[in-house]
């Protein structure tokens, strides 16, 4: 592997666990920058600059305190800069430059020349600068980013939507907010590789893509197991034409066993000469549905999960480390969670691997709050509503494509508590929409189309009760008057899908000595507990009266830990304990299975 040719560089680790290749540079550490508030960066050519006077430390966020700028004002355009330096060994090559993720909308410029835009801020893509550049020498390259959080056509997530953060809207992350590099690739290798665990047969299906298409390129798939080599094929590589490799060793993957077969593909050209190899993992489990139950490994199961919002006190989006990425999902362990939501905002790739590594169940949302689509109050006349509309679905393809193979991944949520319009027939389409382009891009998996509410076409009915007791939230969930909880009678969908609490609890409880620090906090019911074992008493209450109604699927307690002002964690906002996690584990932990 090329060494890392910065010093003290942040998050050093190879970004795409899933997809290894030897030959990278990651670019991460010291950038340069430039606000650009009147908007006028182009027209002073910007774009041209050889460095500019600040430095900002990527992949965090201006925002943050670990980018050493800390600005949290609005910042609807910025300019970066740093030098590429292309290395010799790499002519012949295609040259690409990776963005683990950049908010919200990018153009990049190599010696002043555009080289590539982007829109939408959650979603990984790559600049081909082949064209742009040559092996063995330096240059300039600078990023325009631009966001317009307040105009109601990009996804937000939970990005405050006025100055301060308020209620369960937080700092802002604009720009760079995941791992940079350079990759030096074939130009008839691998560009993608969907894989498919297929349980029932004991096997994998892989569909491959390739950057350019060439006669009698041949594609070797070996997998192995603890280092035996448990399953081969060699195949015509073509793009789009999937093909199945057969199991001689079966080792499924679990919460309680996460075993993962190690995978390399190696792509020949028709001389037999290797033009790309890379590594890979994967897991070989199976996720369904049948009736109201959720299926793992052909065994219904209750989902005990966490809420996660993703959120740093240093890094905003960003986890300051790979270790604290990992800790994230270690503390949900500890405290008794068999998985998690993962809450408006989309993880990057080196979570899920974690979460792939310790056997942690997840489904995947999107960033769904800010469009005008989501937003009641917005008119549907609006060019805005549709073009929101259109980015939301542009991003998410690129999200579900990004994060197919990963075997922690059960459930995808593209919208969170999306709500009735005037039209509702319009609302109706947008939903449908929605739900059959996940199922389309991705049918191995349930789609719980909103979150919460208000459903049109769902796999999952999913609910958000939170209430103050026990026996108010059994009454919520399951109605004297019979079925099933729902917000609005406008609701459509549900036919005994399985049925889960994705978000309840959220009770405060502010260790004594953060209480001083605390005029602006909140949690639900403006019940802010005084004494650590009136959280443990009214936990234990609720999850219990959960586990015993027989037509629960499972639930999602908010939240692991506090963010910002929002302090209903069950760890503070960084990461320390609240409590004692034994009794914490004692109260949420139980059976995976339900056989």
């Amino acid at each position: 592997m090329i060494s890392n040719y910065l010093q003290n560089m942040p998050k050093q680790e190879y970004p795409r666990p899933q997809f290894v290749r030897e030959n990278w540079i990651n670019l991460n550490g010291k950038w340069s920058y430039e606000f650009d508030f009147g908007k006028s960066g182009l027209e002073r050519q910007l774009n041209t600059s050889t460095g500019f006077q600040q430095f900002i430390n990527v992949p965090f966020c201006p925002e943050s305190k670990l980018s050493g700028v800390e600005h949290t004002d609005f910042i609807e355009q910025m300019f970066y800069h740093r030098t590429l330096d292309i290395p010799a060994s790499w002519g012949g090559k295609l040259i690409l430059l990776h963005f683990g993720a950049v908010y919200y909308e990018c153009e990049g410029f190599i010696n002043g020349i555009r080289v590539g835009r982007h829109f939408g801020g959650s979603a990984s893509f790559e600049f081909d600068i082949t064209e742009f550049v040559k092996a063995g020498e330096s240059y300039n390259f600078v990023l325009l980013v631009k966001s317009s959080l307040r105009d109601g056509t990009q996804p937000a997530g939970k990005q405050s939507l006025v100055y301060e953060s308020k209620g369960c809207s937080y700092t802002r992350a604009t720009g760079i907010w995941q791992t940079v590099w350079l990759e030096a690739v074939s130009a008839e290798g691998l560009k993608q590789c969907k894989m498919t665990p297929d349980l029932d047969n004991e096997s994998f299906v892989f569909e491959p893509s390739f950057y350019k298409e060439i006669q009698h390129r041949v594609m070797t798939v070996n997998i192995y197991a603890n280092k035996d080599l448990v399953g081969t094929k060699t195949v015509i590589g073509q793009t789009g034409v999937a093909f199945t490799v057969k199991l001689d060793a079966v080792k499924t993957w679990s919460p309680e066993a996460p075993f993962l077969y190690d995978i390399k593909y190696e792509i020949k050209d028709g001389q037999g000469v290797v033009l790309d190899t890379v590594e890979s993992y994967g897991g070989l489990r199976k996720i369904h549905i049948e009736g109201n139950r959720i299926f793992l490994n052909n065994r219904p199961i209750f989902l005990r999960f966490v809420l996660n919002q993703g959120y740093y006190e240093d890094g905003i989006w960003t986890a300051p480390t790979d270790d604290i990425l990992k800790r994230d999902i270690t503390m949900a362990m500890e405290v008794g969670f068999n998985g998690a939501r993962l809450h408006q905002k989309v993880f990057e790739p080196r979570f899920h691997y974690w979460a792939d590594k310790l056997g942690f169940l997840t489904w995947g949302e999107s960033a769904s709050w800010g469009p005008a689509f989501w937003d009641r109050s917005a008119k549907m006349e609006s060019p805005e509503y549709w073009k929101s509309v259109f980015n939301f679905e542009h991003e998410w393809r690129d999200i579900l494509n990004r994060d197919y193979n990963a075997p922690s991944i059960i459930a995808w949520s593209p919208l969170n508590e999306t709500r009735i319009k005037d039209n509702i027939d319009d609302y109706r389409n947008i939903l449908h929409d929605i739900y059959a382009l996940t199922k389309r891009l991705d049918p191995t998996r349930a789609c719980n189309e909103t979150s919460g509410y208000e459903h049109m076409k769902t796999d999952l009915w999913t609910v958000h009760v939170y209430r103050s007791t026990a026996k108010e939230l059994k009454e919520a969930l399951f109605p004297k008057e019979g079925g099933v909880f729902k917000v609005n009678k406008l609701e459509e969908g549900y036919c005994n899908q399985p049925y889960i609490n994705d978000e309840f609890g959220g009770f405060s409880y502010i260790v004594p000595e953060r209480r001083k620090f605390s005029e602006k906090a909140w949690g639900y019911y403006n019940l802010k507990l005084k004494e650590i074992n009136d959280l443990y008493e009214i936990l234990n209450e609720e999850v219990k009266a959960m586990e015993e109604l027989p037509g629960l699927a499972g639930f999602c307690y908010t939240q692991l830990t506090d963010v910002e002002q929002e302090q209903n964690g069950l760890y503070n906002y960084d990461r320390t304990p609240k409590g004692d996690s034994k009794k914490f584990h004692e109260i949420f932990s139980g059976p995976l299975y339900l056989e």
